[in-house]
């Protein structure tokens, strides 16, 4: 089972989690992707993460988290033990996304939120100082990231499996070229 974890002010509408959907569809393993829309509230996306882990048995399941995705999938992978593929992946969001307290809206859609300021605590809880298990984790990094700097996610994740794309952007809209390779990590291959 794959897990896909999407980044703030994204959904399930995202190039990537559709990409990956189509990709498992296309291979006869659709009823193998969960992809849910996440809460503006980490809390409560841990808590909507934790009760699919808990659903389909942790050790069943592979995480793939994108920008914020992937800090909560490095919480969750160091917690159950999963293993995480990780793509541009926030170390630090609560730096990141102080100045977007207030009301927003989501990228594949209009619809409007709220991201409250005790949402920055929020994240600080989930905070991985340093990962355990090096061997679990797989980075894919673009050196092009617009948003976040590709050495701060090399650095936070030592040992662990990189693929460092020198350019490309934040949404890797090259996704298409790496895509074997995340899956390949994810089936264990």
């Amino acid at each position: 089972m794959i897990l896909y974890l999407h980044g703030f002010r994204s959904s399930p509408l995202s190039f990537k989690a559709r990409m990956i959907g189509q990709y498992l569809e296309q291979h006869g393993r659709g009823n193998e992707y969960l992809c849910p829309q996440l809460s503006a509230s980490p809390l409560q996306a841990i808590g909507q993460a934790e009760q699919l882990l808990s659903l389909h048995g942790a050790e069943n399941v592979v995480l793939i988290g994108s920008s914020l995705g992937g800090y909560y999938a490095t919480w969750l992978a160091e917690k159950y033990g999963c293993k995480a593929a990780l793509l541009n992946p926030a170390v630090r969001p609560p730096r990141e996304l102080e100045k977007y307290v207030g009301v927003t809206t989501a990228y594949h859609s209009d619809e409007v939120f709220e991201f409250k300021q005790e949402y920055v605590a929020e994240l600080r809880s989930y905070e991985v100082p340093a990962i355990t298990r090096p061997e679990r984790y797989f980075l894919l990094a673009a050196t092009g990231d617009e948003v976040l700097d590709w050495r701060e996610m090399a650095e936070h994740y030592p040992a662990a499996q990189q693929l460092v794309i020198d350019g490309s952007d934040h949404g890797i809209s090259d996704f298409e070229h790496y895509l074997d390779r995340v899956m390949a990590f994810c089936d264990g291959r």
